[in-house]
């Protein structure tokens, strides 16, 4: 009995050295996508956590075996992996980063999440679960990121700065010339030019006004900022060149 007790809680070294091989190469392959996206955790980052979380459930589950046949002692392999899902955290939330109007980083951040659990997985010997959830990773890195970028693309918000004269029809036509193609304007800012250049040269006083539309497609908004920048009383323009 007290052998058999013994072989749940011992592993070989050729057993040892596999898992965590194993370990290395899924946590690589999730890596590969973030590494190709130039982001903040890469290849080498992913592989060390799921290296970092096998080597842990190894640990819990194998380092203790000489004390697995004292009496009052109770081994639970469950307790270190359970700190490993917890303390990833920290490493995920230095990945996450505000930019402007949006977060960046959350992807990656779920992306180690989902490392440490597979390394976790590894490490305990359930293969199987491993080698899916890393298949399910990859396709969703890999192929959703390019039909999240599709779907963002036909659809987002663009900023545009306007110079106006003051009492111009400029404005009033632009409104209109996006309202006519189906651009929905989500947010208009009218703001004093503090430029105060244009009137000392005698011409007229002018304005500031920021655009926020949302459109679809490229071809077509292109087209009507050419249009728009030869509009009556227009004196300049200027497009954010990242989407909000």
């Amino acid at each position: 009995m007290t052998n058999a007790v013994s072989s749940v809680w011992e592993i070989s070294y050729y057993e040892l050295t596999i898992r965590l091989l194993l370990a290395v190469v899924l946590g690589g392959l999730v890596g590969l996508e973030r590494e190709f996206g130039g982001h903040s955790a890469g290849f080498r980052t992913h592989i060390l956590v799921s290296l970092g979380s096998s080597t842990v459930v190894l640990l819990s589950m194998y380092g203790f075996a000489a004390f697995a046949n004292e009496p009052r002692v109770s081994l639970d392999p469950a307790r270190l992996a359970a700190q490993v899902i917890s303390g990833i955290g920290f490493l995920g939330a230095g990945t996450i980063l505000r930019k402007g109007n949006g977060i960046s980083g959350l992807t990656t951040a779920a992306s180690l999440w989902v490392v440490a659990a597979i390394g976790l997985s590894v490490g305990a010997g359930f293969y199987v679960a491993a080698a899916i959830s890393t298949t399910l990773a990859v396709i969703s890195l890999f192929v959703f990121n390019k039909l999240e970028k599709t779907f963002s693309r036909a659809k987002r918000i663009h900023e545009i700065r306007f110079k106006l004269a003051k009492h111009s029809s400029g404005l009033q036509d632009i409104v209109a010339t996006f309202h006519e193609h189906g651009m929905k304007i989500h947010k208009l800012t009218i703001l004093d030019d503090d430029d105060d250049s244009s009137e000392q040269m005698g011409g007229s006083k002018t304005m500031n006004v920021i655009i926020q539309v949302k459109f679809k497609g490229t071809s077509l908004f292109s087209d009507l900022t050419l249009v728009m920048a030869s509009m009556d009383g227009v004196r300049g323009m200027e497009i954010s060149g990242e989407p909000l």
